[in-house]
């Protein structure tokens, strides 16, 4: 009830209209090419058997999550680029908050999940079968949105009870957690603990079974006798390793310490990063350095 700001402006990138239409196009074309290949990436995964693998299961998944993940911050910046009113309601913030962060968050967790089924596959082919089965995969893959959408409902709880007065001007591109805390004019201080908490445990626990997942994989690989050998073991993870690296390392920079971190400018630019850029390459990097979904895809389109 003390809410007296019942919208907000977010202020983007400041483009000379000269340059606003080649940026609009710029965007719109990433947008596009990213829902695009993450659309064909479930689809050859789908009609082809030889792809019905856990890996791929969740390969798919990921491609499903960031179709989704792009469509909650794209198309506004798409419009606000063009637009001189860059309006958002108090409501509209709130859910595009809501769902950047649950879609955030899923990612963290399904990217240690998937870390998790190559530790499997190359430290334990044998049990690997019995371990990752199909409705095992299918409770690690309903466990990681319900740890989404609970992080995402915590948080937005504090951030939703801060009161915003006078200040309506967000200095970013879509509705994020530090700026909000940074425009409040109530005390922010419990919200901000909250939200570094959560952050902590989202990024952390995921990034721990990640590094200790590979480490064993490391140790593993090296024990096979045949370079040849080592090289196809380690070659069904490296792309999985990439993706996490320019992930984790994008998003660990802003979320570190958000209130801290949003008072450089450098945050939005890293923040283009890990919602338009990396959302772009990561279909690329599965697909040009796997082999057996350039085989797949190969097949799909001469079917």
């Amino acid at each position: 009830n003390e809410t007296k700001v019942t919208y907000f402006i977010l202020l983007g990138f400041p483009t000379p209209a000269e340059l606003q239409l080649l940026l609009f196009s710029a965007l719109l074309l990433v947008y596009l090419l990213t829902v695009l290949e993450n659309f064909l990436i479930i689809l050859i995964i789908r009609n082809n058997h030889s792809l019905q693998t856990p890996m791929y299961f969740f390969l798919g998944n990921l491609s499903f999550l960031e179709i989704w993940y792009v469509s909650v911050i794209e198309p506004k910046m798409l419009v606000d680029v063009l637009s001189h009113d860059k309006r958002i309601s108090f409501q509209g913030c709130m859910a595009q908050l809501y769902f950047f962060v649950t879609f955030v968050c899923t990612e963290y967790i399904l990217l240690a999940v998937m870390a998790y089924d190559r530790f499997v596959a190359i430290c334990k082919p044998l049990r690997y079968p019995l371990i990752m089965t199909h409705q095992f995969c299918a409770q690690l893959t309903a466990a990681c949105w319900m740890c989404g959408l609970a992080t995402s409902s915590t948080k937005l709880i504090f951030i939703a009870r801060l009161s915003f007065c006078d200040v309506d001007r967000i200095n970013h591109f879509f509705c994020d957690i530090s700026p909000l805390l940074n425009i409040s004019c109530s005390d922010s201080s419990l919200s901000e603990l909250v939200d570094f908490i959560l952050a902590l445990m989202v990024i952390m626990v995921p990034l721990c079974i990640v590094v200790t997942s590979y480490i064993c994989i490391l140790f593993t690989v090296l024990k096979i006798p045949s370079a040849q050998g080592r090289q196809k073991a380690f070659s069904t993870c490296s792309s999985h390793l990439t993706v996490v690296i320019l992930f984790y390392s994008t998003t660990l920079f802003t979320y570190g310490h958000p209130k801290l971190m949003y008072t450089y400018r450098a945050n939005k630019l890293v923040s283009v990063l890990y919602t338009v850029v990396v959302p772009l390459l990561n279909p690329l990097i599965y697909c040009l350095r796997n082999k057996e979904v350039r085989l797949a895809m190969r097949k799909t389109f001469t079917c």
